[in-house]
């Protein structure tokens, strides 16, 4: 059982990536899965990582 609920939802979002093979996209600072697609300032489409804060476009 996992010691926190963090840990318990990172297993799940493993477990979902894992099963998503077209989609990943990771974080090119820290190579975390944990991405947040965000609206950028100009109307396009920026990313950031929630793990480690990292953003991108």
């Amino acid at each position: 059982m996992p010691a926190s609920i963090l840990e318990e939802v990172d297993g799940l979002l493993g477990a979902v990536m894992t099963r998503n093979t077209t989609t990943r996209l990771r974080c090119p600072s820290c190579g975390s899965a944990h991405v947040a697609q965000v609206l950028g300032d100009n109307g396009g489409i920026s990313y950031v990582c929630t793990a480690c804060g990292h953003s991108w476009s």
